[in-house]
């Protein structure tokens, strides 16, 4: 599994008990990898899963034991344009009770996580090779997208994570459902 990131925009709003993400992953924006390496994703790379149906994760850190939201789940919706991947994700209220989402929903609170990055696969002839100067440049344009996650340190910084919160007081309480005993330094 391959992984590209960003800083798209991702944008998070609390609304009752749920918090909605919406979240851009911008195709053409090239990165360096490595040096030497460079990398591209082209537009519409990541269409031929996301048109089929196929199953595709938001997760916290490339960690499929911390699922966000899925497209099986109804919680998920993906959209390929020409310009972008277009993520909006729904968190329920159930799921802001757990403790790696709370984790993640403070860590983006405080500005620490700020990248989107997919996990891909890409199958043969889904990619462009060449040479420019001293290094190389890959420009995937067919790719098989499985997850996209919410990341610390992405390798596409073209893209930037936003987030906005409209809550109701009730939205600031903290959580105060069961605590397991090794959590409660979490709560």
């Amino acid at each position: 599994m391959l992984w590209g990131a960003s800083l798209g925009a991702l944008e998070l709003r609390s609304e009752g008990g749920a918090t909605r993400l919406r979240a851009t992953f911008p195709y053409g924006a090239e990165t360096e990898l490595a040096p030497g390496r460079r990398e591209v994703i082209a537009a519409r790379a990541f269409a031929d899963r996301i048109e089929a149906g196929g199953e595709i994760h938001l997760l916290a850190g490339h960690d499929y034991e911390k699922p966000l939201a899925s497209r099986a789940a109804g919680s998920l919706d993906v959209t390929d344009t020409d310009a972008a991947l277009v993520i909006e994700a729904t968190i329920s209220e159930t799921m802001r009770g757990i403790t790696y989402v709370r984790d993640f929903l403070g860590a983006h609170g405080a500005g620490l996580v700020r990248g989107l990055s997919p996990g891909f696969r890409v199958p043969a002839g889904g990619e462009q090779i060449e040479r420019r100067g001293d290094g190389l440049v890959r420009t995937i344009t067919r790719a098989d997208l499985f997850e996209l996650s919410a990341v610390t340190r992405p390798a596409y910084p073209s893209a930037q994570i936003e987030a906005r919160a409209w809550e109701t007081h009730q939205d600031r309480l903290p959580y105060r459902g069961p605590v397991h005993p090794l959590n409660r330094w979490r709560v």
